[in-house]
């Protein structure tokens, strides 16, 4: 039988979760040639070396927001006079990173996560944090956080034609999937489907996670790691073993955005099923 997901995670458990993910990002990263940075990835115009220093930039930022919020308020209220001013909102985290060679941007990324773990530990779980939005509370903050060094990670790990084992940290991922499903709509000025819809996931160390009714018309069924993929737009539904049934779930998965930001379409299947 399913296990429902069991609540949320402490701050200092999604602390030690984000150094994980870290870490094994770092095992894709430290062997690759300086060479192979300049690797395209499947993101539009992003090289191996931009996702990295986007990663860095936020990480950098995030322990900002935790160890110097006036500070942090400063830095977006100059962002967002930048971006008023025509410049481009994805190029902007990326200028200091294209002063570095891969050597020197491999270093800066250790050095700012690391400061954004020695920030976050020791966190109240009942804090709050300024961000590009609304203030967030700290799990939700430490799971963006997570998830985006996951996904843009995924990015690296398909550039590289590296392998990278799947843990159960990605329940953080999948809960943030399930939870923005009406986020996935709104961004796109759009209500979801009526109804529930029930996900089964399995878990990479066993067992399963469940989310929802388990006996309703729409349900999601697979492995976490697929469903992951989908929900960060790293893979279209059709090149995974996801089992969709019902409309308003198929609906769903068409439109699966668990991150901020304006509305951006998922790749195109690479195969048909």
């Amino acid at each position: 039988m399913p296990s429902r997901d069991t609540g949320p995670p402490t701050a200092a458990e999604l602390v030690a979760d984000l150094a994980a993910e870290h870490a094994d990002l770092d095992e894709v990263l430290s062997p690759l040639p300086a060479e192979a940075w300049l690797t395209p990835t499947p993101s539009p115009g992003w090289n191996v070396a931009d996702q990295v220093g986007h990663l860095a930039y936020f990480d950098r930022t995030a322990a900002q927001a935790i160890t110097d919020p006036d500070g942090f308020g400063a830095h977006l209220a100059d962002m967002l006079g930048r971006l008023d001013a025509g410049d481009d909102m994805d190029a902007l985290p990326l200028d200091e990173p294209h002063r570095l060679t891969a050597d020197e941007l491999l270093a800066w990324w250790r050095q700012g996560r690391a400061e954004l773990v020695d920030a976050a530990s020791g966190l109240d779980d009942a804090t709050r944090l300024p961000w590009y939005g609304p203030p967030m509370s700290v799990r939700s903050f430490l799971t963006a956080r997570l998830m985006e060094t996951w996904a843009h990670g995924q990015d690296v790990v398909d550039a590289a034609g590296a392998a990278r084992r799947a843990t159960d940290r990605l329940r953080h991922i999948a809960q943030l999937g399930v939870i923005t499903r009406g986020w996935s709509y709104a961004v796109r000025g759009m209500e979801a489907p009526e109804g529930d819809v029930g996900v089964v996931l399995e878990r990479p160390a066993g067992g399963t996670w469940m989310w929802g009714p388990s006996d309703g018309p729409d349900r999601i069924e697979g492995p976490a790691e697929d469903f992951c993929l989908v929900v960060t737009q790293r893979r279209h539904v059709a090149d995974t073993a996801l089992i969709v049934t019902g409309s308003a779930a198929a609906d769903w998965m068409g439109h699966a955005q668990a991150f901020a930001g304006g509305p951006t379409e998922g790749p195109a299947p690479r195969r048909s099923r």
